[in-house]
């Protein structure tokens, strides 16, 4: 099965660039692109004046302009790329989670044409990255161009959810034949003494550290001989702060859903919302395959 990259397009600028980062994966999996729509029954917010006469809407043909130009402008400067268009009569949201089923990767904007100025990820983006059933590639618009030397950034803990984002970064990083750079934030260091208790708990937290960053790194160079990975702990006060800021640097950041200290009711955890509202680069939000 030819699994596509699925990318959500509403003629927003968001979407456009998420357009474009999604031809790119595209190519680079050698998979066809396909542009999605999803758009709402008119009276999707109210009640008919006949509940019988309810059918399902006929797709817009000013969206289907939309999605061809946008089609036909990707494959012009993609070349070799295979785009296909889609509207389906839903929400935005639920569309490409369904759609996560049948994708390899699922790409979203930041914020759509409905979303409010204030949100870095507007309602769709959050849904999909929480509930999708395949990888999930959040793109805003204010990021540089699509990077092509830089290394992938992954977060690792030891949880699972950790363990598949290296995974799947790693995969990343091979395809963009570029470095894989694992890192570990542990917690910031202290100029005043402390007492001798705890300094046995950060060393044996460093030791951890390093633990945590050689077992990920051999898994990853099991499956990809010649990866270029580099192991990078870092001392901060938080998970979120330092992978933002490491971000700067990176072509792409890979999270997991939730980390070892995550609740288990939350789809996606503290850190991942955190790094995909203000990294400074395209983040990969690690799902398994479905």
């Amino acid at each position: 099965m030819n699994r596509p990259v699925v990318v959500g397009v509403d003629g927003s600028p968001s979407s456009l660039v998420a357009a474009e980062h999604a031809a790119h994966a595209a190519l680079l999996r050698s998979r066809p692109l396909l542009l999605v729509h999803g758009y709402l029954h008119p009276l999707g917010y109210g009640v008919p004046l006949n509940p019988y006469d309810l059918g399902v809407p006929a797709p817009s043909e000013e969206a289907q302009k939309m999605l061809e130009r946008a089609a036909a402008d990707l494959s012009d400067r993609w070349p070799g790329l295979t785009v296909e268009v889609r509207q389906v009569a839903g929400g935005p949201g639920a569309t490409l989670v369904e759609e996560s089923r049948r994708a390899d990767l699922v790409v979203v904007g930041s914020r759509g044409l409905g979303g409010f100025a204030g949100l870095l990820l507007g309602s769709v983006g959050a849904q999909v990255a929480a509930h999708a059933h395949c990888p999930v590639l959040v793109v805003r618009p204010d990021e540089q161009p699509i990077g092509v030397d830089a290394p992938v950034l992954v977060g690792v803990d030891g949880s699972e959810s950790s363990r598949l984002a290296a995974e799947q970064g790693a995969h990343e990083a091979a395809l963009r034949a570029v470095p894989l750079v694992l890192v570990h934030v542990g917690p910031p260091d202290t100029d005043r003494p402390v007492p001798e208790e705890i300094e046995e708990s950060q060393a044996a937290y460093q030791a951890e550290a390093v633990r945590l960053l050689a077992d990920a790194s051999a898994a990853v160079r099991a499956e990809h001989a010649g990866l270029v990975v580099r192991e990078h702990p870092v001392r901060a006060v938080g998970p979120a702060q330092a992978l933002i800021e490491a971000s700067g640097t990176a072509s792409l950041l890979v999270v997991g859903t939730r980390g070892r200290a995550g609740f288990a009711g939350l789809l996606l955890g503290s850190v991942s919302q955190a790094v995909i509202h203000h990294a400074h680069c395209p983040v990969l939000v690690a799902h398994p395959v479905s």
